[in-house]
């Protein structure tokens, strides 16, 4: 449990220095008149901020807008499943004086309405991350993560550890997030299709409840002495499981296998890999696409951008390093 609570203190340190940070920057630049050469401004609203999926973005935001001669803003609901947040948010950008948004919902449904909004009244917008039910046009496309390979490395990585043959439970399945459950379908399909010796034993769904999440992984355990691995395809799920099996010294020949990570915590021998998103490219190329928008170069419907998968063997390399950095001031 000690990896788990420095990681919340962390994001509520990021939190703290954030806010008075935008502040201060957006007083400063009122009183030099900073935004009197740029082209416009851009809001960028994650899922939520101060974790380590997305803080990346906020660098590759920032980056870009600095080469486009564009203010970005950048906020975000304290927590992922603080849907209300994330539109009030949208709804103020829509009826702001900004140019562009960069979006990665929080849920699949909710969104929709606002960002159909946001796009009527002329703000070019770049979804990041999960899609939603909304068909591109002139002024909405889509930068996301392969979840479909995402789904397909994680059954790959399991084939790996278990020789072809064993027992995997699924746990954090979140139909509110559509990235996720595309991964899920994408998990389940290919093991099927290349490794029928692997079975998925139980599969529960998510939510980003860490104690919740602990619980569900308590029950999946004792449902099922025997399980090899437990994919987890949100990081609650993850921390979730780690803190389970680390505190039931029975249970350490489980592996966890997770997506979307908060940390890197490989001195927990039970979590075998993870499959990160890279955001930090997200935000660079939505908010490079934005201002290739406003010179009047159109914008492409969809660009995929593949997930890493990150191990006890590459966690220290520089692209791993580049991937989950969290200093977003420091940006390329």
């Amino acid at each position: 449990m000690g990896i788990i609570m420095g990681d919340d203190r962390r994001r509520r340190r990021l939190r703290r220095y954030h806010r008075p940070l935008l502040a201060g920057s957006f007083a400063l630049c009122v009183l030099i008149g900073c935004f009197s050469n740029k082209l416009g401004k851009v809001a960028v609203i994650p899922r939520t901020s101060g974790t380590m999926l997305w803080e990346p973005e906020h660098g590759g935001a920032e980056a870009a807008g600095r080469k486009d001669d564009l203010w970005v803003y950048w906020n975000a609901p304290t927590r992922e499943d603080d849907t209300a947040a994330q539109i009030a948010l949208v709804e103020r950008v829509t009826h702001g004086n900004y140019q562009g948004l960069v979006l990665a919902p929080d849920q699949a449904l909710a969104l929709m309405t606002p960002v159909r909004r946001a796009v009527e009244r002329g703000v070019c917008t770049v979804i990041v991350g999960s899609p939603l039910s909304i068909p591109a046009s002139d002024r909405l496309s889509y930068i996301l993560n392969d979840d479909e390979e995402g789904g397909r490395m994680a059954a790959r990585r399991v084939a790996l550890l278990l020789h072809g043959k064993g027992s995997v439970g699924v746990i954090g399945i979140n139909p509110n997030i559509s990235g996720i459950m595309i991964r899920a379908r994408s998990f389940e399909s290919y093991l099927a299709e290349n490794y029928p010796d692997i079975h998925i034993v139980e599969k529960r769904m998510g939510s980003f409840n860490v104690p919740h999440e602990q619980q569900v992984a308590e029950e999946m355990l004792r449902s099922n002495e025997n399980l090899d691995v437990i994919v987890a395809l949100m990081w609650p799920s993850v921390r979730g499981a780690i803190s389970t099996i680390e505190n039931e010294p029975g249970k350490l020949s489980t592996k966890v296998i997770g997506f979307d990570p908060d940390a890197l915590p490989f001195e927990a021998n039970s979590l075998d890999s993870v499959i990160v998103q890279n955001t930090r490219e997200m935000g660079y190329q939505a908010v490079d696409m934005i201002a290739a928008r406003l010179h009047g170069t159109p914008m492409p419907p969809l660009v995929k951008l593949g997930p890493v998968l990150v191990t006890r063997e590459n966690v220290n390399s520089k692209e791993v390093g580049n991937l989950t950095s969290m200093d977003w001031s420091k940006s390329p």
